[in-house]
């Protein structure tokens, strides 16, 4: 699966742990064995975690120190949940990567990186379909939101402030 930053394109450092737990030093384990695998690691060794959207903060905020990479798992690009937690992770102060995994398409790489995620790993069939140039070029077309927390401001809060600066 490409695996796709800010920047463009990168290499993907995290081995899933069904392939081979023992090589790498970054071993990239299902959310149910992470218990196990943090037991098991070696000092060296840096631990991610793949979970579905729908887990809970509370159930992940014991790990933000031990992990270092959260996967969120995207069953389709129209289900939004992750978005949502890759926001509430960096607002309860989690620092590591937040990887979006799942078919995403270009037009939610803004909004990706404003909810927080550092990397988004895509399928082969959504990256032939979109090549990587089109979604670094979406990556520049929204550069606001309704949200607010999102980037620099929203627009509903720019209209308001506009209609303040206007005379009557």
């Amino acid at each position: 699966m490409p695996l796709l930053d800010r920047e463009g394109l990168r290499e993907d450092v995290w081995v899933p742990a069904a392939i081979d737990a023992t090589s790498g030093t970054h071993v990239l384990v299902a959310w149910e064995q992470l218990g196990p695998a943090l037991a098991e690691r070696r000092n060296d060794g840096k631990i991610g975690v793949a979970v579905p959207n729908t887990i809970k903060i509370d159930e992940l905020r014991p790990f933000f120190e031990a992990i270092a990479l959260i996967s969120i798992t995207f069953p389709g690009f129209g289900d939004g949940r992750g978005f949502s937690l890759a926001k509430l992770l960096r607002e309860a102060g989690y620092k590591g990567v937040l990887r979006a995994s799942g078919p995403l398409i270009a037009d939610q790489f803004s909004y990706a990186l404003f909810c927080g995620f550092d990397e988004i790993s895509l399928p082969e069939a959504n990256a032939a379909r979109q090549p990587i140039a089109q979604w670094l070029a979406a990556r520049k077309l929204i550069t606001n939101t309704y949200q607010r927390g999102y980037g620099s401001g929203n627009i509903l809060d720019q209209r308001r402030a506009a209609r303040l600066r206007s005379p009557a």
